[in-house]
């Protein structure tokens, strides 16, 4: 069958940046979606974005569907036709809904199981020029759009308005009218280096033609490439290196079709403001990469990325350095303000400020978790000084006003006010540690004093958003608390703390008083953090059935969790792991047999009732081995206890294979059970490892 190409472009106003790649992904994924469901089978799709246009290029794509031969089986004939052969009303309206005049146009299918009236047509394929136009507008429909605009007074609707519409077809246009524009064969160039209309010859043609004659890097990747290389060039000449953020990156990318990095200077006065306040003033409201040293440290240089090429860049830097210098000037002030009073000045403040209406003010956030850090560092045998400190300083960088104009620096800033005002440095990092982790795979707190806080800030959100009967549901969540709880446990387990969470949540509880009106708060706040913690090991690539085999035995410390976790886990590669799972398993089955019939186990195992000799080389062989493994399991040694006790496999198996549990005489089948519990009890101390079997 013929192919072609088919190039699609919707040329408009310049397109929101942070969302251009977004819209290019799906305006492409609805295309080939679309001729997927028309059974349009082509090859290559490539996608293009850039401020003022969206375009998909489908690369040898059929001309026209294949025929088809529609069946559709009617009503069978035993109810088709009464007894006199007159059809029924059945059969009359299975004609109509097939398009026939009537009953007799129909076939007749008789299978061994029965026969039924019978469709059956052939449908001629439709050209794939006359599928395209509709096939566009069911994938523009679908763009991830918020609010659609509208323009001048045509019914149209987009997120911007459009101005003109490609569909090329190979070297045919195909008729349409699409967001109010008629299609052709012309697009447009650079805004300002070629405002004029083009002529696309054939759709392989469109991306050279822009760049080479339009001045325009229509694949987004490519101009991502552009910019980045240009950038990291633009720093090497400065002698530094320009530290470029992805996000950033591609909002620059978004903004440009013919990108020109432009570098710039800045007064050194402004180090004198912390880093992170210039750098996020730079790339939040002016869009500039900024340059460090060798060390890391911040030199009075930024990057632009110009859309043209001036025939005088040193008249676009003067006006980039001439913007710039008010926004550093603003945080300078700030800095300079903020610091003529303390950071502890404005605890009062927080009286004034709500953190949730059943919850309180942040004053009265502030004071629980205050008692819970303290509580918190005393447990790790850390400063509780420095921690109930830095919980009452920890939200007063929220009323400073470099925070209130970047929002992003809480924290950040309360660290470099407590440090200007003589705190203790431990707690002055706290106030930036109490935010962490930010986001998935972020640092954690390194002092202990940070994780202290970092950890009762989150659990007292925790409790009381569950104490208030608002718990996260479906995707609303709007105070984070599944960050929380996941960011809360990373702390624990991997700075290896030991610390016992049903103990932390009913302190976290009892602060909050009164305010908690929800039901078995405790147990769901726990249940809630055991399904992040399910996560958290799944992402992992730890499988369900040795955390659920942990679980089972209700460890309290996350961190006594993570330490059988990983041990289940290591032991499941061990040869001994199935065979030991597997008696395990039905060593869990007879023990609950014996417990349904209300058989009293022994608490001891009675030597002088071991017959046979594999139940007496178990008996012994269990004795050594607790003796072996309780020191590693007190010590949380896991990993080598189990990989010890994988040493019993041998004995067990010629156990089962030799000796009848439930034996008649009573007395040796309740010292049996007994050698079984202690088996069981040993193997329990790390995990039920009966939920290894499926």
């Amino acid at each position: 069958m013929n192919t072609r190409d088919l190039l699609i472009e919707i040329g408009t106003e310049e397109l929101p940046p942070k969302a251009l790649k977004k819209l290019s992904e799906a305006f492409g994924r609805g295309i080939v979606e679309g001729l997927k469901a028309a059974d349009l089978a082509h090859g290559e799709v490539s996608l293009f974005a850039s401020p003022r246009r969206l375009a998909v290029l489908v690369s040898d794509l059929i001309e026209r569907q294949a025929d088809k031969t529609i069946e559709r089986r009617g009503p069978a004939l035993t109810a088709a036709f009464d007894e006199e052969g007159c059809p029924s009303k059945a059969a009359e309206g299975f004609a109509r809904s097939c398009g026939v005049a009537s009953v007799e146009e129909l076939e007749r299918m008789e299978t061994d199981k029965g026969a039924w009236l019978m469709y059956r047509a052939e449908q001629p394929g439709q050209s794939t020029a006359s599928l395209v136009p509709e096939l566009v507008i069911a994938s523009l429909d679908k763009l991830p759009i918020p609010k659609r605009m509208r323009w001048a007074d045509l019914d149209a609707q987009f997120v911007r308005p459009a101005h003109w519409l490609v569909l090329l077809f190979g070297d045919e246009v195909i008729d349409a009218e699409i967001l109010c524009v008629k299609s052709g064969r012309e697009t447009c160039g650079h805004r300002f280096h070629y405002p004029e209309a083009m002529y696309i010859a054939e759709p392989a043609g469109y991306a050279p033609l822009l760049e080479t004659e339009g001045r325009v890097i229509a694949d987004f990747a490519t101009r991502r490439e552009a910019v980045r290389a240009q950038v990291l060039e633009a720093g090497e000449q400065l002698e530094g290196n320009a530290v470029i953020d992805d996000s950033l990156l591609d909002e620059v990318t978004a903004m440009v079709e013919w990108p020109v990095a432009i570098a710039g200077n800045f007064e050194e006065r402004y180090l004198g403001v912390p880093a992170e306040a210039l750098i996020l003033t730079m790339k939040t409201n002016q869009k500039y990469f900024h340059v460090v040293d060798a060390n890391g440290k911040l030199m009075p240089h930024f990057i632009t990325v110009a859309n043209i090429d001036s025939t005088n860049p040193d008249v676009v830097r003067d006006g980039n350095e001439r913007v710039v210098r008010p926004r550093l000037a603003d945080a300078e002030f700030f800095w300079t303000q903020d610091r003529k009073q303390k950071l502890d000045s404005h605890i009062v403040k927080l009286k004034t400020i709500l953190f949730q209406k059943e919850l309180g003010t942040l004053h009265d956030k502030t004071q629980r978790v205050a008692q819970l850090a303290g509580s918190i560092a005393t447990t790790l045998s850390a400063n509780k000084e420095w921690a109930e400190r830095a919980a009452w300083l920890a939200k007063c960088d929220l009323m400073t006003e470099m925070v209130c104009e970047f929002p992003d620096l809480q924290g950040i800033m309360g660290r470099y006010y407590a440090l200007h005002d003589g705190e203790a440095e431990e707690v002055a990092l706290a106030q930036d540690e109490q935010y962490m982790p930010r986001f998935a795979g972020d640092e954690l707190p390194a002092t202990v004093t940070g994780q202290a806080v970092a950890i009762a800030d989150k659990l007292d959100t925790l409790v009381g958003m569950f104490g208030i009967g608002q718990p996260p549901t479906g995707s609303k969540d709007p105070f984070a608390l599944r960050r929380s709880a996941l960011g809360l446990l990373r702390i624990i387990i991997e700075c290896r703390l030991l610390l016992d969470l049903p103990n932390m949540v009913q302190q976290a509880s009892a602060a909050l008083g009164d305010k908690i009106t929800a039901k078995n708060v405790a147990n769901q706040v726990i249940d809630f953090m055991m399904d992040r913690l399910r996560a958290y090991y799944k992402d992992s690539g730890v499988s369900p059935e040795v955390f659920e085999s942990v679980l089972a035995q209700n460890p309290t410390q996350p961190f006594d969790f993570d330490c059988r976790v990983r041990a289940v886990n290591h032991f499941l590669s061990l040869p001994e792991a199935e065979s030991l799972a597997a008696a395990n398993k039905r060593i869990s089955n007879i023990l609950r047999q014996a417990a349904e019939k209300n058989i009293v186990v022994p608490d001891v195992i009675d030597t002088s009732k071991l017959e046979s000799i594999s139940e007496q080389a178990l008996a012994g062989q269990l004795k050594t081995m607790a003796q072996q493994v309780t020191p590693l399991f007190d010590k949380r040694d896991y990993e080598p206890a189990l990989a010890r006790l994988a040493g019993l496999r041998e004995t067990v198996d010629e156990f089962f294979d030799e000796v009848m549990v439930m034996a008649e005489d009573t007395a040796l089948r309740d010292n049996r059970l007994a050698l079984l519990t202690q088996l069981q009890n040993l193997f329990l101390r790390v995990a039920d490892l009966s939920r290894l079997q499926g």
